[in-house]
């Protein structure tokens, strides 16, 4: 990943985001909010994040959004069908998914499908590092 990486993108559909504020997700999302980046909340658990609606799955976000990044924060053995949504949409550009977090075989079909993909990193500390 470049050093252009975050001047190139806009909109973040963050897939597990937690609306308790003392999880991983939360405390990301509320910091890349902060820095201007808008947070699309995916978890079919919640309704609302804040103030923004959440959906349930990537395939339920409404195609007039455009979503540059879906940042993954679930188990391995869930990211696969939730990179499989995200091929279909088109827009997508980056696959990234946090510390801890990782699957082959949805790196493959993700960047078979012309996308970047991060595996097992925190997109805030990324973030930080570069500034």
């Amino acid at each position: 990943m470049n050093n252009q990486f975050f001047s190139l993108i806009k909109t973040i559909a963050i897939v597990g985001l937690s609306d308790k504020p003392d999880r991983p997700s939360y405390k990301v999302a509320e910091y890349l909010q902060s820095k201007g980046f808008i947070i699309i909340p995916v978890n079919p658990a919640i309704t609302f994040w804040k103030t923004i609606p959440s959906y349930k799955t990537i395939a339920d976000i409404p195609n007039y959004i455009d979503i540059d990044v879906v940042d993954i924060f679930r188990k391995s053995e869930f990211v696969y069908p939730i990179v499989a949504e995200a091929v279909k949409r088109k827009d997508v550009k980056t696959i990234w998914m946090q510390e801890g977090v990782s699957s082959s075989e949805a790196e493959i079909l993700a960047r078979n499908n012309g996308l970047q993909v991060v595996s097992s990193m925190c997109m805030m500390k990324v973030h930080k590092s570069q500034l």
